[in-house]
């Protein structure tokens, strides 16, 4: 009962992120296409996250919201943020001549450090909520069914 709970609980936070960064975007269209255009990539790439992003972030949530798709949620939530923390991490490391956040709403005043840390949190809470969705699963198919239980 402990892990389910956990799971909800790391299902919710991630979801409660998602769901305010892809809002977020949205309000503030054009801060956020004006954002994406200065990121040191191609402008196609650019342009592409402009387009899919927020609307990854809304299937993401989605998904974790039902127990049927919660685990293909839970692998895209941990891909999206590592790719998210990875780019945090080449910014504080200077592997770009500048800057700017693309983020949404009160993230977008973060520090990158501060950004660094939110992401590498929420990366792990979608690696932890993979692993107790698994062993859920893994531990319903492997139950002996209470009729087959000796008395």
């Amino acid at each position: 009962m402990k892990k389910q709970i956990t799971l909800e609980s790391i299902c919710a936070l991630i979801i409660i992120l998602f769901l305010y960064a892809s809002i977020s975007k949205y309000i503030a269209f054009k801060t956020f296409e004006s954002d994406m255009h200065k990121q040191p990539f191609p402008l196609w790439i650019s342009g592409s996250l402009i387009v899919f992003l927020p609307p990854i972030e809304i299937f993401i949530a989605v998904s974790l919201a039902f127990n049927k798709t919660r685990l293909i949620g839970l692998y895209a939530s941990f891909v999206l943020m590592l790719l998210f923390t990875t780019y945090t991490a080449a910014i504080l490391l200077n592997f770009f001549p500048h800057r700017p956040c693309g983020c949404g709403g009160v993230i977008r005043s973060l520090t990158w450090r501060l950004h660094l840390t939110l992401n590498t949190f929420f990366t792990l809470l979608s690696l932890s909520g993979i692993y107790l969705q698994r062993k859920q699963k893994t531990d319903t198919t492997t139950s002996i069914p209470t009729s087959y239980k000796a008395a």
